[in-house]
């Protein structure tokens, strides 16, 4: 009987660890974004001035991390995560997701529930390859194998695979209850044009914790990258911190 063939390796990872007081603050960025994003940059700035320790980075195949974009699958994005928290940092870990990585933090929180102490999400997007694609997409996908959208964010189409979008579909999460329970803040824009916010309500009622809060912001978008926002998104993580 001949061993299993190991599985491939992921791509190197590009990161930037800010030294500091734990819990290590960890951001993970949306769907096709980076760690330059004003989010993450901003959280950095604030970290930096609080004496807090934080990471950013950049999935496999995206901004300055190896590897092809389009190789990319939600499942080996979560791993990306994991490896960060495995060995770049130590201690306890608050993920701060956006969007997608609104999804990667609840997966990574059930896979490392020993380490990731809370959440705190801006237009967290857990199972969009389900609700966030038409009838005609999906067929395209499975017919074709990738789709490009137009993007608002960018003069670049956003590309989306079928290796993607049946990963996130292999990983659902919004069907019942989500086991965390730690502090969580939940960010939503009601004027997002890609995260309905009526989404964002419903996960905060999966999540098992007795301590979530779910903040609003009716002109919102989904970026949330304005100072206001970015106000409320520090103001979100330094509350998740007193509450540990």
């Amino acid at each position: 009987m001949t061993d299993p063939a190991p599985a491939p390796a992921r791509p190197a990872l590009a990161y930037h660890l800010t030294d500091g007081a734990g819990p290590t603050i960890m951001f993970l960025p949306g769907y096709a974004s980076d760690m330059t994003g004003s989010k993450a940059v901003a959280l950095e700035a604030w970290a930096k001035t609080e004496g807090r320790a934080f990471l950013r980075f950049d999935y496999g195949g995206c901004g300055q991390s190896e590897g092809a974009f389009e190789d990319q699958t939600l499942t080996g994005w979560r791993d990306d995560a994991i490896e960060m928290i495995d060995q770049a940092v130590t201690g306890p870990v608050i993920l701060v997701g956006s969007s997608m990585g609104g999804w990667l933090m609840l997966l990574v929180a059930r896979a490392r529930p020993d380490r990731v102490t809370g959440l705190v999400g801006i237009a967290p997007a857990p199972d969009f390859t389900d609700w966030g694609f038409s009838t005609d997409e999906k067929l395209a996908l499975l017919q074709n194998g990738r789709i490009e959208r137009p993007s608002i964010y960018s003069d670049q189409p956003t590309v989306y695979t079928a290796r993607f979008w049946q990963s996130g579909e292999a990983n659902r999460l919004m069907s019942g209850a989500i086991p965390f329970d730690g502090p969580v803040r939940l960010i939503q824009g009601q004027a997002d044009p890609d995260v309905p916010w009526h989404r964002t309500v419903h996960l905060a009622a999966l999540l098992r914790s007795a301590d979530v809060q779910t903040m609003l912001v009716k002109d919102g978008d989904h970026r949330l990258s304005r100072d206001a926002d970015i106000a409320l998104l520090i103001g979100a993580v330094e509350d998740v911190i007193q509450r540990l």
